[in-house]
């Protein structure tokens, strides 16, 4: 690689000032399931994560830093280095000519241009450079592997001192030229007449590159050093920072796991102190106002346990009562036969509402115990149906035999409250169906109840197994208690199982529960 020749960039004495040597010259330098899901999240925080991109953004601030850092001190210095360099060489070249060349006749003969460049590069000469003494077409010997270049003979040539830096033989060079002139005084480099002789040196540039890459080098480790450095700065920020962080992620999975007293230890008073604080207020009044919540459901359901033990034993007299007194109805006026009638009835619908009470009371208190047994399924629902004398309303679609285990009397509860809805609150044919769902003893219980009624409003279905919930609101009085289907659900979940409830798609509303059929404890059909 070459560069045009140039002049020196300030002005000096010699060859700087001869002719148009105030003159310058052009210069030109050399990125499923659950399991993979999870997989997938830790990966994502692993590479997306705060402090990952934390990370990433602390090194690369340093790198981009460090490099700008390098490349303009790298720049600034060569360019130092190599002016010094040429500006020190061109000065020393005119010193010597401007000593050595008063002595020397014109025109030269070979032999004074071979003593001029001898002397030129003998002791005292600059460094290790070979000097060129030209004139006219001769010129001194020339023992050097790399030639002057003829841009720079021109230039010089015409009267402008200059330097030129290119590349030979894989090295850099530096050639620098003078042209001497002729004044009163004898020959010289300053001001004056061409003589036609010209005088240039070259010299190797191998210890400026040497320095050059040199500082290269350091600058490169000082770069790599400084993103090092930044790097572990940048985890010990991260640290400091994801540690509050994650504490109030795992606080926060804490309290909405239930762990109400959970709270963080508050340490300094920057923002994620002041974060800890409010997340240990925001804990505290949140568990005073469940503490709370639970204690006024905890006292209603003592109440109605304690009031419907109390109303069961002068409930069981009524009862015996109007028992007795409904045999001797018909030998009763009838006004007081038909007020007697309605007596027997709220009693019987009272007394059903401090059952259920009961029942739902036990629930809660985790004193209501399952006692299976193997059951034959389809069987189960027909002795239910037949208590109750709904076999004639109910349409039935059953299996010859289902055997599974299961608590009885809890599933004729279920299924009781079930079909008696239905029937209640639909339209008929109403159609119960029981089938399995999946294969061997491993698979579920499924029974389908179905009506052809007016179905079930979408904003009511959330709330169908809601305790004391009606769908008809209107329906202030009436047969159920509104804790039916609330306790079927119960008695599903004991068994492992659930209800749930739809509208079928032409018309009517349809209530499946599902029950895992249990392992049997003898061999079933």
């Amino acid at each position: 690689m070459t560069s045009s020749p140039r002049t020196p960039k300030h002005p000096s004495t010699g060859t700087a000032r001869t002719g148009d040597a105030a003159n310058g010259t052009a210069h030109a330098d050399d990125r499923p399931d659950r399991a993979d899901a999870s997989r997938f999240l830790r990966w994502r925080r692993a590479v997306l994560g705060l402090r990952p991109r934390m990370l990433a953004a602390f090194v690369a601030t340093a790198a981009v830093s460090a490099l700008a850092t390098s490349a303009l001190t790298y720049q600034a210095a060569t360019g130092s280095t190599l002016d010094l360099t040429q500006d020190t060489a061109l000065d020393e070249l005119r010193r010597r000519v401007d000593v050595l060349a008063p002595s020397l006749p014109f025109p030269p003969t070979q032999a004074e241009l071979d003593r001029l460049s001898l002397r030129l590069s003998g002791t005292g000469g600059f460094r290790d450079w070979h000097v060129l003494a030209r004139y006219g077409a001769a010129h001194s010997e020339w023992t050097a592997a790399v030639t002057v270049p003829a841009a720079l003979q021109d230039t010089v040539g015409s009267g402008h001192g200059a330097f030129q830096r290119f590349t030979a033989d894989g090295h850099s060079w530096l050639a620098v030229g003078v042209p001497v002139t002729r004044t009163p005084a004898g020959p010289a480099s300053g001001a004056g007449d061409l003589s036609g002789l010209t005088v240039y040196a070259l010299l190797p540039l191998d210890r400026e590159q040497a320095a050059t890459s040199a500082l290269l080098a350091a600058a490169t480790g000082a770069g790599a050093f400084a993103a090092v450095l930044a790097a572990g700065l940048a985890l010990l920020a991260t640290r400091q920072v994801l540690r509050p962080v994650r504490a109030l992620g795992d606080a926060a999975q804490a309290l909405a796991q239930g762990r109400l007293d959970t709270r963080l230890a508050v340490s300094g008073h920057d923002e994620l102190a002041q974060l800890s604080k409010t997340f240990n207020h925001t804990a505290r009044t949140l568990q005073g106002t469940i503490e709370e919540l639970r204690a006024v459901e905890s006292q209603g359901r003592r109440f109605a346990a304690d009031v419907s033990h109390e109303l069961r034993t002068p409930l069981a007299a009524m009862v015996a009562v109007t028992d007795i007194l409904d045999e001797d109805a018909e030998h009763l006026p009838a006004d007081t036969a038909t007020a007697l009638r309605m007596i027997s009835n709220e009693t019987g619908r009272l007394t059903r509402l401090v059952n259920d009470l009961i029942e739902i009371s036990r629930m809660d208190a985790g004193a209501a115990p399952l006692r299976t047994e193997d059951v034959d399924a389809a069987e189960a629902v027909r002795a239910t149906l037949d208590l109750r004398g709904w076999s004639d309303r109910v349409e039935l679609d059953l299996p010859a035999a289902l055997p599974v285990r299961l608590d009885a009397r809890r599933f004729d509860v279920i299924v009781a409250n079930l079909a008696g809805n239905a029937l209640r609150h639909g339209r008929p044919p109403v159609r119960l169906t029981l089938t399995t769902h999946g294969p061997g003893p491993g698979s579920d219980l499924v029974l389908t109840v179905t009506d052809r009624g007016p179905g079930i409003p979408p904003a009511e279905l959330p709330h169908l197994f809601d305790r004391f919930y009606k769908a008809d609101r209107a329906r202030t009085r009436s047969e159920g208690s509104g804790l039916g289907l609330a306790i079927a659900q119960e008695n599903a979940r004991l068994h492992g199982g659930f209800i749930e409830a739809a509208n079928a798609p032409g018309s009517g509303a349809v209530f499946t529960l599902v029950l895992p059929r249990g392992p049997l404890t003898k061999d079933a059909p």
